[in-house]
């Protein structure tokens, strides 16, 4: 719930980021309970699927706060 919070209130791009990313991990985590629960290689399949997107996502949105400010230094 803290997380959603910092999300909505910023105050920077870059901390709405790293909430993103500490959610993406947290739910990644969840299926991954889901899986042990109900015993099955699926949930281990979009898991794993879940947590390469999320961290591609961050990767690019950082690439890309990155190119922004570094246009506006020049």
């Amino acid at each position: 719930m803290l997380g959603l919070v910092r999300m909505i209130l910023g105050p920077t791009t870059a901390d709405r980021i790293v909430v993103a990313d500490t959610l993406a991990v947290i739910s990644t985590a969840l299926v991954m309970l889901l899986a042990l629960w109900f015993e099955s290689a699926l949930y281990l399949d979009l898991g794993l699927l879940f947590g390469a997107l999320a961290f591609v996502g961050v990767v690019a949105l950082a690439r890309a706060i990155e190119a922004e400010s570094g246009s506006e230094e020049r």
